[in-house]
């Protein structure tokens, strides 16, 4: 069945397999259920097969440099917070490259959602271990297997106070779609980490092993209990699908700008003189 937000011509350049295309349905659903118009969209991403997703959408986008969708997506909300929008990469996009940026971000709490499609590998180019790839991992660089520990995204967002984070896997479509909705309605930073399977790169963590190694977090579980939110990302052993935590109460980045204090007209929407204003700055130094 068609969907408003297919791109009909365009044929993704991913592997037969690949858990980027259920992540691509997953948020395609997603959107039309919540019934947000195409041009009101915007994704930022940066580099790798993760962040080739919004060329398959329907969708405004901007694909940048290797880990600085964040910035972008902070600065398109800036300069028009009537967008939805939301930030797509990898894990080695998202969590190497960018670290920096994802824990300033989660400092500024920006409203945007972060979707990170987490392989545990370096997928585009040719499986190197990433920063959540685990310990004994092999791969061509690392042929004796990774001895790091791997990075725990949700147990991190937390100790930052992301104002949300949840965990999803692509091979549960209706499970995902209800969190990437929830998450996209939130008001605030939000982190999806969605485990999904590198067919190609990585033998060891299929969708069989996804299977095997998750499970869903007890609905007794407080998302608003930071510190119970923390003990059961921190957990070892199986990885737990849900919403860990969630911190409503934080004030959103772009509210907080002067720019808005008096004037709620979208930045975008604003007239300037820029002539007049270059000039201005010019004879100042003249």
């Amino acid at each position: 069945m068609n969907n408003i937000f297919d791109t009909p011509g365009i044929d993704p350049a991913w592997c037969p397999g690949c858990g980027n295309f259920a992540i691509l349905n997953i948020v395609k659903l997603a959107l039309t259920e919540l019934k947000i118009d195409p041009k009101n969209i915007a994704i930022a991403s940066g580099i790798g097969q993760a962040a080739k997703l919004p060329q398959y959408l329907k969708t405004n986008f901007f694909n940048g440099l290797h880990g600085r969708a964040l910035p972008v997506a902070t600065g398109i909300k800036v300069a028009n917070p009537n967008l939805t929008v939301i930030a797509v990469g990898g894990d080695g996009d998202m969590y190497g490259e960018g670290g920096n940026h994802l824990m300033h971000t989660i400092r500024r709490n920006p409203n945007i959602t972060n979707f990170v499609h987490n392989n545990m590998v370096y997928g585009l180019t040719k499986g190197q271990a990433s920063p959540t790839s685990q310990e004994g991992f092999k791969t061509p660089l690392q042929p004796e297997g990774v001895f790091e520990e791997p990075l725990n995204p949700i147990a991190l967002a937390i100790s930052l106070d992301a104002s949300f984070a949840a965990r999803i896997f692509c091979g549960d479509i209706e499970h995902s779609k209800s969190i990437i909705k929830e998450a996209i309605m939130h008001k605030g930073y939000a982190l999806v980490d969605i485990l999904q399977p590198c067919v190609s790169f990585n033998k060891t963590n299929t969708y069989k092993w996804f299977e095997e190694n998750t499970y869903y977090i007890d609905p007794s579980h407080n998302p608003l209990d930071k510190n119970a939110a923390f003990a059961l990302a921190s957990q070892s052993g199986k990885m737990g699908l849900g919403i860990y935590y969630k911190n409503p109460a934080r004030p959103v980045f772009e509210e907080k700008l002067s720019a808005y204090a008096a004037d709620k007209t979208p930045l975008f929407f604003r007239g300037s003189d820029r002539t007049a204003a270059l000039n201005a700055l010019m004879n100042k130094y003249i």
